[in-house]
């Protein structure tokens, strides 16, 4: 029984009354590589993992303290429903606060991931459009590289009820954040045309594919003073591999996964939601006992189901503080590294890389040899299967469509079609990019290009 209760109250990081207890000092002697193998040895040893992006990773200490929850609650549920689930969830709260700068606790929700984020904020908007908040036919802006559930989300809830919905097209590869910032501007024009207002845009912090940082505090501040109602700034890939500062980003809505970049299982991420008017009438599109005492208690249950990933927050930030430098030693040495790696793999094919390394974060976009004849996004996939299945590389491939004036032969050509997003985290090593390197060149020495997949 002791033994218990001290694993619990170590993992609670606090009293049961919910009472923050001091986060403990960095270790003096930071992380070693052979500590950081250990935490990730549950990890594939044949893969060639550059794909942290997609899924995240979590160290061994941070799953040993989510078995630790999960059992609390199977020990005793009622125990553990009346009165350790939500102090527990207030100390992660409490602790993404201050990690993002919220002004206020009651700004922070914790939900599962990202895409429930954008389901509350675009339910809420799709109301507005329904009940005559918003006059149907007004504007919501997105990127055209915006993450396909959450177009395909703005598309169910804000089409469907009357919005008018404008992609922002953004260029690819990209030079500057200029080119991002006119396209932008001409959007917002294009939303106010005959009569109409832009009522929300949905800009993202970090795009998915291709993997590009977006200015989103100079964005905010083009779409005040272009009268845009409210902002919201999907960051599904940012807190862990970007600075985030909400006050200073100053949209209304800003999400954040914690499972991708930030070590926490799958799958949490936090919705904050600036104080206003509009952020009282927001609501979990799932609907249980807390409905209408706000979000935060809204998000902290809803019904049945494992809200240990919630819950490790604490642990994760014990993990974090055992590197130099913190998250934000941790953010600086994967974007040099990455940045190093891409080059290192565009030298290596005679290609180039997606943007500038300032405008990426903790992965890049390098462009493959012309000569595979990437000609669709099936081909980007099935030579994403190809490399996973026959030479054990995990890493996304973008098809971009050739620029105007552009012609590809079936063939193949020089002309850079696709591109591998690679990530780094603090698991990855050398290693890992020279099996994609060594893969790329191995097809092409082959002959291989894309018409040789089965149709």
């Amino acid at each position: 029984m002791g033994t218990h209760h001290r694993d619990d109250c170590a993992e609670n990081g606090g009293d049961d009354n919910g009472h923050l207890a001091k986060r403990p000092r960095p270790a003096s002697c930071p992380i070693s590589a052979a500590e950081i193998a250990e935490e990730f040895a549950h990890h594939d040893p044949s893969v060639a993992r550059i794909n942290n992006g997609s899924f995240g990773s979590c160290p061994a200490s941070v799953l040993a303290a989510q078995l630790r929850w999960q059992r609390l609650f199977l020990r005793q549920p009622d125990e553990f429903y009346f009165h350790r689930l939500q102090p527990a969830l207030l100390r992660s709260r409490i602790l993404v606060k201050e990690l993002i700068n919220a002004a206020d606790l009651d700004e922070v929700s914790l939900v599962d991931n990202a895409t429930t984020a954008a389901a509350i904020v675009l339910q809420h908007a799709s109301w507005a459009f329904s009940e005559g908040g918003f006059r149907k036919g007004d504007a919501v802006v997105m990127l055209h590289y915006a993450y396909g559930a959450v177009k395909k989300s703005i598309h169910a809830y804000v089409a469907r009820a009357g919005g008018h919905i404008i992609e922002v097209p953004l260029p690819f590869p990209v030079s500057s954040n200029e080119e991002i910032v006119l396209e932008f501007r001409k959007a917002l024009e294009l939303g106010k045309a005959n009569g109409r207002r832009v009522r929300l845009a949905v800009i993202d912090h970090v795009t998915s594919m291709p993997s590009v940082v977006i200015p989103v505090k100079e964005l905010t501040r083009i779409c005040r003073e272009e009268g845009v109602d409210q902002v919201f700034v999907d960051a599904a890939h940012a807190i862990g591999s970007v600075e985030v500062d909400v006050q200073d980003i100053g949209a209304d809505f800003y999400t954040s996964n914690l499972h991708k970049w930030f070590f926490c299982p799958p799958s949490v991420a936090f919705l904050y939601t600036k104080k206003c008017s509009a952020s009282s009438r927001l609501h979990h599109p799932v609907v249980s006992h807390e409905y209408g005492n706000g979000l935060p208690l809204e998000s902290a249950w809803i019904g049945t189901r494992d809200y240990s990933a919630q819950l490790v927050v604490p642990s994760m930030m014990d993990f974090i503080g055992r590197f130099e430098g913190g998250i934000e030693g941790i953010r600086k040495r994967n974007h040099e590294k990455v940045v190093e790696m891409g080059k290192m793999l565009a030298d290596a094919w005679g290609t180039f890389l997606g943007s500038p390394p300032e405008m990426c974060c903790s992965m890049i976009m390098v462009g493959l040899p012309g000569c595979l004849g990437i000609l669709s996004e099936k081909d980007a996939l099935k030579l994403r299967s190809l490399l996973r299945k026959e030479f054990k590389v995990e890493v996304p491939i973008h098809y971009q469509l050739p620029k105007d004036g552009e012609v590809v032969e079936k063939d193949g050509s020089s002309t850079v079609t696709g591109y591998v997003r690679i990530s780094h985290q603090v698991y990855n090593m050398e290693g890992d990019y020279h099996k994609l390197r060594d893969a790329v060149h191995k097809l092409v020495n082959d002959g291989f290009n894309c018409t040789m997949f089965p149709s």
